[in-house]
């Protein structure tokens, strides 16, 4: 136990998806943030740059970097700049999702192949690819974290495209985690309860949703920012040091009830 380190002084760590200060991207960077690690914030354009900058500040980010994942260069040019400024990288978050809205709202069996295609691309693959560009960078180890919800293992109401979508992010969690795991790198999933932020703000009906997994799940509440931040910093330090290829929820307990 005394070479157990509940801490992350000295880790570096690249945090993709912050969109403001409800996201919970913001969330696990605050707690990253406060065990001491450094970090890198990204942005996703200048429409966004101002409401994500002085959230990076208060957080003391070392970078501050664009990154489109549907454009292409972009995530390397990220990639690249923490090569530059660190030469290695500790654990890094993947919190992006997108689906074009008509796809998003509609049935799956209605979904268009370009929305389908756009989905997994950048809310699946997005993530493939960075564990390709960080598996370099963490030649000591490291830890890879990426947002799914229980719609990847539940048919959840107005889910529908965004739900194998996720499945296809868990799989892909699982098969990195086997052959990273070689190289000491450790790959979650973690599956926060509903939360009402930006992106949550496209899905129909998402207050009756919230509504019901409060009245439902054992501890009777919604989880915030902070709970999913506090749980996936955690795995971040050698607490989880032997923890990998899983899901974690962070959600009450509601995806263990009927």
């Amino acid at each position: 136990m005394s070479n157990l380190s509940i801490s992350l002084e000295g880790k570096k760590g690249l945090v993709v998806g912050i969109a403001n200060d409800q996201s919970i991207a913001y969330g696990c960077a605050r707690a990253f943030h406060s065990l001491g690690a450094e970090l890198a914030v990204t942005y996703l354009n200048d429409k966004a740059k101002p409401h994500v900058e002085p959230l990076a500040a208060a957080l003391d980010a070392t970078l501050f970097l664009p990154c489109d994942v549907s454009q292409p260069g972009s995530l390397e040019a990220v990639f690249e700049a923490v090569s530059a400024r660190w030469g290695r990288l500790d654990f890094l978050l993947h919190s992006i999702a997108f689906a074009p809205r008509e796809d998003l709202h509609g049935r799956l069996v209605d979904c268009s192949r370009e929305g389908f295609l756009t989905a997994m691309d950048i809310s699946c693959h997005s993530f493939i690819r960075m564990a390709r560009l960080a598996e370099p960078l963490m030649n000591q180890g490291g830890t890879l974290f990426t947002m799914s919800y229980h719609g990847a293992q539940k048919v959840i109401e107005n889910y529908d495209v965004m739900g194998p979508v996720k499945a296809a992010l868990e799989a892909a969690v699982r098969y990195l985690a086997a052959e990273l795991s070689p190289k000491g790198i450790r790959v979650h999933a973690i599956s926060p309860g509903p939360i009402k932020t930006r992106a949550a703000s496209g899905l129909s009906q998402f207050d009756e949703l919230m509504q019901r997994v409060a009245s439902r799940a054992p501890a009777h509440r919604l989880v915030e920012i902070d709970d999913v931040g506090m749980t996936t910093a955690l795995l971040a330090t050698d607490a989880g040091r032997l923890l990998t290829g899983a899901t974690t929820y962070v959600d009450g307990g509601y995806n263990i009830m009927g």
